[in-house]
């Protein structure tokens, strides 16, 4: 049976099932495994990670009475209800002048051109210093208009980069999440560009950090976990100096791992002690890692990635991370889903103002278990309308093209 359970009532003994967290914020890369020894327990402790899913069935459990434990069905409802609650307040209406195929082929485009800048961004700050923000500057801009003319397009697309790339495509989404994130907040153009910046500076410092700390495959010691979290600190001082980067981006750069409940890094900043463009960018760091496949670690899909995000107490502003949901959608774009006629569909584009009814392209019938003519459905509430139950893994179903249902030919991945 699985528990979610305080870290401080870990014990030897018992089976870590998954960390109530992203592997950013702690040294296991890799969940599922049985705690033998006094320096794993340590390390959970020492990580900053304030809960763990334990299953019981193959390891200690807690004791009896002990609170708060938490099982699966239980938190599976509360999360549900959250974001209905989520769906239920109105969310702004950003005008969009472009649909999300024909943005995503721009979107493509934007990225392949902006590689070669981003690219000699890191390898400036991998010397020690960046002059200038005027690369980074063009860069954001082209982010920014893709952004306003459909940010699906930019965002869903960004989640589907490769391996070899991922440093430099992250940087650019996070960018876009963030443009697509301040106007959700309603911010001026001017705040807007300075959350773009942000986004494309915040892993800046992770020019510094070697290769074999990036991309290593198992758990990191502790000297490898000092130095992957001096990133943060590295990209403030490599910064620091650089025309065109504003104090506000400085502080989102030195602190988008601190946490809500003061248990992230590197200064243990709690609450509104963590500065506002931080917050976001903690947010759309974390939703960006965790969707996107790594050497050591396969992505999440963006649908469950929004769910656990949800069930991490103590991580994310409650206000910013309702409003960063507005702008990806519940089941965001490129999401596998469940329907009610017992048929899967992927997302294709959402409505902020009906998060729970998306457009999706119907491709499968789970009765059958054959492809079907694809169809393009807007869902809506009325009684005729088809529904979405849950979501699911398209590597469950050995769907080797997937993203060719929704991501048109003339868009290259990135």
């Amino acid at each position: 049976m699985l528990k979610r359970i305080p870290s401080s009532e870990l014990c030897i003994g018992m089976y870590v099932e998954e960390f109530c967290g992203s592997w950013m914020d702690h040294p296991f890369w890799r969940a599922r495994f049985l705690i033998d020894g006094q320096d794993d327990l340590g390390k959970i402790l020492a990580s900053g990670v304030s809960e763990v899913w334990i299953d019981a069935s193959k390891g200690l459990d807690v004791a009896p009475g002990t609170s708060p434990v938490i099982d699966r069905p239980a938190a599976e409802a509360t999360v549900q209800s959250q974001l209905e609650a989520v769906q239920a307040k109105p969310a702004p209406r950003l005008a969009r002048t472009a649909d999300t195929a024909s943005e995503l082929e721009r979107a493509s485009r934007i990225f392949q051109e902006s590689r070669h800048n981003v690219a000699s961004m890191f390898e400036e700050a991998r010397l020690g210093s960046l002059r200038s923000a005027e690369a980074a500057g063009a860069v954001v801009d082209n982010i920014a208009d893709s952004v306003s003319r459909n940010p699906m397009a930019m965002i869903g697309l960004a989640r589907l980069k490769s391996a070899d790339d991922y440093t430099f495509m992250h940087s650019m989404a996070v960018s876009a999440m963030m443009v697509a994130l301040a106007r959700n907040l309603e911010w001026d153009e001017a705040r807007v560009r300075d959350a773009a910046m942000a986004g494309l500076l915040h892993d800046v410092g992770k020019a510094q950090i070697p290769g074999a700390i990036l991309n290593k495959p198992g758990t990191l010691d502790d000297t490898e976990w000092t130095t992957m979290r001096s990133h943060a600190e590295r990209g403030r001082a490599i910064l620091e100096e650089t025309r065109g980067v504003t104090p506000a981006a400085l502080d989102a750069v030195l602190h988008h791992h601190e946490k809500i409940d003061g248990t992230g890094y590197p200064h243990r900043l709690a609450g509104d002690r963590i500065p506002e463009l931080a917050r976001m960018a903690a947010v759309c760091d974390v939703y960006d890692a965790i969707t996107s496949n790594r050497p050591y670690k396969s992505g999440w899909q963006p649908t469950a990635a929004i769910r656990k995000m949800t069930e991490w107490t103590g991580h994310f502003d409650s206000v910013i991370f309702k409003a960063f949901v507005k702008a990806v959608g519940i089941y965001p774009v490129g999401s596998l889903v469940r329907l009610k006629s017992q048929r899967l569909a992927v997302v294709i584009d959402h409505d902020p103002a009906h998060l729970l009814q998306p457009t999706v392209k119907v491709f499968f019938s789970l009765r059958s278990m054959v492809h079907i003519e694809p169809m393009v459905v807007k869902l809506d509430k009325s009684r005729e309308s088809d529904m979405i139950l849950g979501f699911e893994d398209p590597q469950a179903y050995g769907f080797t093209h997937f993203n060719e249902l929704w991501v048109p030919p003339g868009a290259k991945v990135p």
